[in-house]
């Protein structure tokens, strides 16, 4: 199976599918996608290619004020859209000061991320439990935003630390375009913080290490903080689990 999927416009898509989980399955490919923003999902090889992984829901975690600059997915027949604003306090990444600890401040942002934005969180994660046709989420860079509940998917399904954060630093493959992205659309603008489109294994581990730390688990705190039931995370499991191998226990 491939895990990217490349598009003329949308980069950094990518199926969530293939990682193994602590009982011994393995998610399931074709069921949810991450992406970049979908604004330039608009060549007809694009909307073929869009259509051809049968998507049925668009989850678009960016801000209202990013969606009308920006734009978003454009409206297609049997797709739904739900704009889904997970983070509450914008601030600039081209500006984080050079001399921080750059993955600390990241970490430290998608904590607030992670307490602001439980209802949107808990939207989010019903809607890709209870989606009967494949999801894809996604923000602007397909980096922070999408990583958080990249991570937080993951984890609830049992996949290990280690390929939650691989995948999150998959989008290190991106960094480049990312970058050449910021500076066209900033002509004559300084790139103040050298980082500018990382996303290292460092940073999703610290916020693992963090949400543990203060709730006690990841699944603590998606039952507690997101107020997620279990029945929840049962569906979330069901839908991209396959069923338990012969004699797992239970």
């Amino acid at each position: 199976m491939t895990r990217h999927i490349a598009f003329e416009g949308p980069h950094n898509f990518r199926d969530l599918g293939g990682y193994p989980t602590a009982d011994g399955r393995t998610v399931r490919w074709g069921r949810l996608y991450r992406s970049a923003s979908l604004a330039a999902l608009g060549s007809a090889a694009d909307l073929e290619r869009f259509r051809a992984l049968d998507i049925g829901t668009v989850i678009d975690l960016r801000y209202p004020w990013e969606i009308a600059r920006k734009g978003r997915a454009p409206e297609l027949d049997g797709v739904a859209y739900h704009n889904l604003s997970i983070e509450h306090r914008p601030y600039d990444q081209a500006e984080i000061d050079p001399d921080l600890d750059p993955w600390r401040y990241l970490a430290d942002r998608f904590a607030e991320v992670a307490e602001d934005g439980v209802a949107e969180i808990r939207t989010v994660l019903e809607l890709i439990a209870d989606a009967d046709r494949p999801v894809v989420f996604h923000c602007a860079s397909g980096k922070d935003r999408t990583g958080l509940i990249a991570a937080l998917v993951l984890s609830l399904l049992g996949v290990g630390e280690d390929d939650v954060a691989a995948d999150f630093a998959l989008t290190e493959l991106a960094t480049a375009r990312l970058v050449a992205e910021w500076h066209a659309a900033h002509p004559g603008r300084t790139l103040r913080w050298p980082g500018f489109g990382r996303a290292p294994e460092d940073v999703i581990r610290l916020v693992l290490a963090d949400l543990t730390a203060a709730h006690g688990s990841v699944h603590a705190y998606a039952t507690g903080t997101v107020g997620v039931d279990e029945a929840l995370i049962g569906r979330l499991r069901a839908r991209l689990l396959p069923d338990r191998p012969e004699g797992a226990h239970r």
